[in-house]
């Protein structure tokens, strides 16, 4: 297989582990993913170093009650041990409680990656808002619909950890 398609699946990879550790809180991994002198800009919410993005996911995310980040259109262009990205984040934050909200964000992931010790990571991620909506949960259809599968969750209870090779993916 030619280098540019390895590097393609390689940074494929890098983003698709950055949505899986968001949405299981599996922040350990989602430090992998970054060069040390990386910057990640989520905007007003967030601007900062690695170390600080990882400290300040879980305070992000605790009044979630579960967040699902689903990645489409990406595009990468690629030069040597550079390559940026771009790439439709449809983001779901679901909140708790009995008037429970659905924040529903449509926005672009734009990157800058580096591969130094022939490993790809973010060097910098950006966050655009593209457009976004605010729905009730409709609790008896998540009643209904909720019985027929496992239930997903947005730690280590989840039941893709009871999977050793995805479970290993933070380690």
């Amino acid at each position: 297989m030619s280098q540019p398609w390895l590097d393609r699946m390689a940074l494929h990879d890098l983003v698709m582990r950055y949505c899986r550790g968001c949405d299981r809180r599996d922040f350990a991994l989602v430090r992998s993913l970054y060069h040390d002198d990386a910057v990640d800009d989520h905007g007003a919410m967030f601007s900062g170093g690695p170390d600080a993005f990882v400290a300040w996911l879980p305070e992000a995310t605790a009044h979630w009650d579960l967040t699902r980040h689903s990645i489409s259109n990406s595009l990468f262009v690629i030069d040597g041990d550079r390559a940026e990205g771009e790439h439709y984040v449809e983001a779901w934050h679901r909140t708790r409680g009995p008037d429970a909200r659905l924040y529903i964000v449509l926005g672009r992931y734009l990157d800058r990656y580096e591969r130094r010790e022939g490993v790809w990571k973010f060097i910098y991620r950006s966050l655009v808002f593209d457009h976004g909506s605010i729905v009730p949960v409709d609790e008896g259809a998540m009643e209904v619909m909720s019985k027929d599968a496992p239930n997903g969750r947005m730690d280590r209870a989840d039941p893709s950890f009871s999977y050793p090779l995805l479970a290993g993916l933070g380690a």
